[in-house]
């Protein structure tokens, strides 16, 4: 019985698998017109490979005992025919579990050893190393090898509370929080500190990505759980259980972790079957339950609907026995619902926003090309038709004409080459402002205020500041590019005027975006510095994952912004190269044809038949084009066709 969720994201999957054929098309189109611009193929080969490996990331949190792995085997792997992820009374996930599909990686499972928390290596370095995993390969002859081989994240050792502390997993500081030792001192600590499932289901080989995080222990231990992976996530799924309401330990996840991202958290009432008694009628079990999801949604402080109470066993059972009726009494299928139009439209959403940013680049950087291809055909047909009966001395006159003209031509060398040079120094400055050097050391900053504030109580504040020196040197950099915007803009018209170019200048990237992420970044961030992480903040250990997290994800919006720039001054200098080369060869074509043409009075006629059946050729790529371009606009939006612009050239002179 497939879910509801799985039939939604199947219709997602063939929608991206239509609109990259739709690309493939396009790709091919700019082969056929010849288009050798560097950008655009870059532009497209990436949109690309965003499409194939677009990945919808959930996180599912929870206490132990909440059910968290049931309703994951609910959801996405009732079709396995029984539970892949171990649910078992009492604590089941010990680490975090990540399920994925990789091609190029080998199936199966790799561990991270809990020792690793020793080392000053982050989980994300680790993600990019083969070494250090422990890896088990799944038997494919086995029906459940893959729930057989997760019992692995079950797996736990006794260590000494000095051992628990070095992997910070215990805390004199913090007693209550910490594992309880036996009679003989020693505490339960995971066997693993991460997990990686790489399994070839259809949902996940269709780019879904699971992650199964333990309880509060573990969350506070990896910062890098709750700073780098959960922020991750396009939805997080918590759970609480129907048959203990929101306890404290459920309280504080939801508070120190969750709160800041309830526009993109769900919550799950679980185990409903606990609150139903032969003794009440079933509306009176209705009716507490009722009571009990509008009480977890007060407590946690959010809207009703964004609380959905069900039974992930009920459901899963129900599933695995093709049982329709008791799915429906489960309730799964309403949340299932709910977050599949939460976030499969939102990704298909920003998928076509980026296909139809990217291919109105590339249509007008094509259309611009044969345009430009046009125009120049278009000045030797009304060279060559005027020569219909000229003499040789006019056909000498005219050789002359054009070599002068390229000659003259020739001279905006000194001027392209002073405008690169502006060009070049302007990027630099620009790029300064977003040295990766800079930004540790503003980071090293906030640390130091942090760490010399009383009690750590300037924390938030000195966060707060950072994204503000990091917000303020974005903006400076925006008014850089306007700057060199003008003046790019400026030179391009006196080119156009002077050398007949046809350079147009595309709008430079926009910083406010970035400024945007940082934003976020302290929203996401801030939560972890306030009044209630003082003894976390005194830890050195926690203070450097803080630092490596922050490095590694401001270091993002670095690389986004540096590689926005960067691209803008590529296409800018391909652009007038582009423009150079095409110029030059309409030079060389219109010498060629002249020098043809006064050697043999019979050849001119020909010359003519060929740059207009050349004419013809260039109008029927155009309308290809255009075509192409409007079929992917459909695929990526579902709108009907709309009427192009040919771009920046005006083609109609072409046909005069």
């Amino acid at each position: 019985m497939t879910s509801a969720f799985a039939g939604r994201f199947d219709d997602f999957s063939h929608w991206r698998a239509a609109l990259g054929e739709r690309l493939d098309e396009l790709s091919a189109c700019l082969v056929d017109i010849g288009l050798d611009d560097r950008p655009a193929g870059a532009l497209l080969a990436a949109l690309r490979e965003r499409v194939d490996g677009d990945k919808l990331i959930v996180a599912f949190v929870a206490e132990f005992s909440r059910g968290k792995s049931e309703l994951i085997n609910a959801i996405f792997f009732a079709d396995a025919g029984t539970r892949v992820l171990p649910a078992t009374p009492g604590r089941t996930t010990m680490c975090p579990v990540e399920l994925a599909w990789d091609a190029s990686e080998p199936e199966g499972l790799s561990l991270l050893p809990i020792a690793t928390r020793l080392d000053d290596v982050s989980l994300a370095q680790w993600r990019q190393r083969r070494d250090g995993w422990t890896h088990l390969p799944f038997d494919k002859s086995q029906p459940e090898a893959l729930s057989v081989a997760l019992r692995q994240v079950m797996s736990t050792r006794r260590v000494t509370i000095d051992e628990a502390q070095a992997l910070g997993l215990w805390h004199a500081s913090n007693p209550d929080n910490s594992p309880l030792a036996d009679e003989a001192g020693r505490v339960e600590v995971p066997v693993w500190r991460h997990a990686l499932i790489n399994h070839p289901h259809p949902l996940l080989r269709q780019g879904l990505v699971v992650l199964d995080t333990p309880g509060l222990n573990a969350l506070g231990a990896e910062p890098e759980l709750t700073l780098g992976l959960l922020p991750s996530a396009h939805a997080t799924v918590f759970i609480v259980g129907a048959d203990t309401g929101v306890t404290q330990s459920d309280l504080a996840i939801w508070r120190d972790h969750l709160g800041a991202r309830q526009g993109l958290a769900f919550v799950v009432l679980n185990k409903i079957d606990a609150l139903r008694d032969p003794l009440a009628t079933p509306a009176q079990v209705d009716a507490q339950i009722e009571a009990q999801r509008r009480s977890t949604a007060h407590i946690l402080g959010v809207p009703p609907e964004r609380v959905f109470a069900l039974s992930a066993r009920q459901a899963l059972v129900a599933r695995i026995d093709g049982d329709a009726k008791g799915l429906a009494q489960s309730r799964l299928i309403e949340f299932e619902a709910a977050l599949s139009v939460s976030l499969l439209p939102q990704r298909r959403q920003l998928l076509g926003r980026l296909t139809e940013d990217a291919a109105g680049q590339i249509q007008k950087r094509a259309a611009r090309h044969i345009g430009e291809a046009l125009r120049q055909q278009a000045e030797q047909l009304l060279e060559l038709r005027g020569l219909r009966g000229q003499s040789s001395g006019r056909l000498n006159l005219l050789v002359q004409r054009v070599s002068g003209e390229a000659m003259e031509f020739e001279q905006c060398h000194t001027r392209l080459t002073a405008l690169r040079a502006v060009h070049a120094r302007q990027g630099d400055q620009a790029r300064s402002e977003l040295a990766y050097d800079d930004l540790e050391l503003e980071i090293d900053r906030m640390l130091a205020e942090i760490r010399s504030s009383l009690l750590k109580l300037g924390a938030r504040k000195a966060f707060a500041a950072l994204c503000e020196r990091l917000r303020e040197r974005l903006l400076r950099v925006q008014v850089q590019l306007h700057d060199t915007q003008d003046m790019l803009g400026g030179t391009f018209g006196v080119l156009n005027a002077e050398y007949g170019f046809g350079l147009a200048l595309k709008t430079g990237p926009n910083m406010t975006r970035f400024v945007e992420e940082i934003s976020l970044i302290e929203r996401l961030y801030s939560q972890y510095l306030g009044l209630g992480d003082v003894l976390r903040l005194a830890r050195p250990r926690f203070t450097a994952q803080l630092r490596r997290m922050l490095v590694e994800r401001i270091s993002v919006v670095w690389d986004g912004s540096r590689n926005a720039i960067e691209g803008w001054n590529r296409e800018v200098t391909s652009h007038i190269d582009t423009q150079l080369i095409e110029r030059r060869r309409g030079f060389q074509k219109r010498a060629e044809s002249l020098t043809r043409i006064r050697g043999a009075a019979d050849q001119l006629e020909s010359r003519i038949g060929e740059i207009e059946q050349q004419d013809r050729q260039l109008r029927q790529q155009l309308e290809q084009l255009g075509a192409i371009t409007r079929s992917l606009l459909r695929s990526a939006s579902g709108a009907v066709d709309v009427e192009l612009p040919l771009g920046d050239v005006d083609v109609r002179r072409a046909r005069a």
